[in-house]
């Protein structure tokens, strides 16, 4: 099976996170953790600009659109379209997410 993890973000650093790594930091860690803890999944991580991307599919816009109204904050990280984390990420997570999904 494969896996799409996505990074939503800007190049700003949300003001709700204070002290977190930015949006392209984040993408970055996970692109080396997973190549490194899961170095047999298919694991495809993106990073997502939500100020200069285009052709965002209708649930990218519900999710930036929830972004922009504050429901959610960035970076956001999703896995296969479901919603893992918001804000300050962290791994437990995200590993917990994965484990549950029989990846090793």
């Amino acid at each position: 099976m494969s896996y799409s993890v996505n990074v939503y973000g800007r190049d700003v650093i949300c003001a709700s996170c204070v002290n977190a790594p930015s949006s392209k930091d984040t993408y970055q860690w996970l692109e080396a953790l997973f190549s490194k803890k899961y170095p047999d999944a298919d694991i495809r991580v993106n990073y997502i600009d939500i100020d200069r991307d285009e052709n965002f599919s209708d649930y990218d816009e519900e999710l930036i659109e929830q972004i922009n109204n504050d429901e959610l904050f960035y970076p956001l990280v999703t896995i296969n379209d479901e919603v893992i984390q918001d804000g300050y990420v962290q791994l437990k997570p995200i590993t917990n997410w994965f484990e549950k999904n029989g990846v090793e």
